[in-house]
């Protein structure tokens, strides 16, 4: 079951390339749960047909299956290098492998590493009081633990 469920989603999503897939599983019940996402987004109609690929090939007779197809949510972490490329110039919230945490702006991507952009306070060279300083990092993907977009409400 668990190849032909892949093999129907991975056609669905061949016919659909602005959608990638985030997460797959399907336990022993045949309880199947799918994330998408996709370089614009992703609406309830990619959902829908991406489902639709699925649930109309599988035979109800031959397996008893539940599907559940979702988008990545607004506050899932990311991780697909895809993903980050819609993000750039959105704050993001880095834990590193090493135990390190960032925060600051989504400034580029390459195919091995990311840079993010962050202002801070620091003390002045000569005299007294802080001076405020542009920051940067690159973190290669390898090293991230845990990325996250920083929801902000104004």
């Amino acid at each position: 079951m668990k190849e032909k469920v892949l093999q129907l989603l991975e056609d669905a999503l061949d016919t659909n390339p602005n959608l990638f897939l985030i997460d797959f599983q399907i336990d022993a019940n045949n309880n199947i749960k799918i994330t998408i996402d996709g370089d614009d987004g992703v609406a309830v109609d990619d959902c829908i047909t991406v489902s639709r690929a699925i649930e109309h090939n599988i035979d109800r007779e031959e397996f008893d299956f539940s599907l559940e197809v979702a988008s990545s949510g607004a506050t899932s972490p990311l991780t697909n290098k895809r993903q980050f490329k819609k993000h750039i110039g959105r704050i993001l919230e880095i834990k590193t492998n090493d135990g390190t945490s960032l925060e600051g702006t989504l400034a580029a991507i390459s195919e091995n590493d990311i840079e993010i952009k962050w202002k801070a306070r620091e003390p002045k060279p000569v005299g007294k009081g802080k001076v405020t300083v542009e920051k940067s990092a690159v973190i290669s993907f390898d090293d991230l633990k845990e990325c996250k977009v920083k929801i902000i409400f104004n």
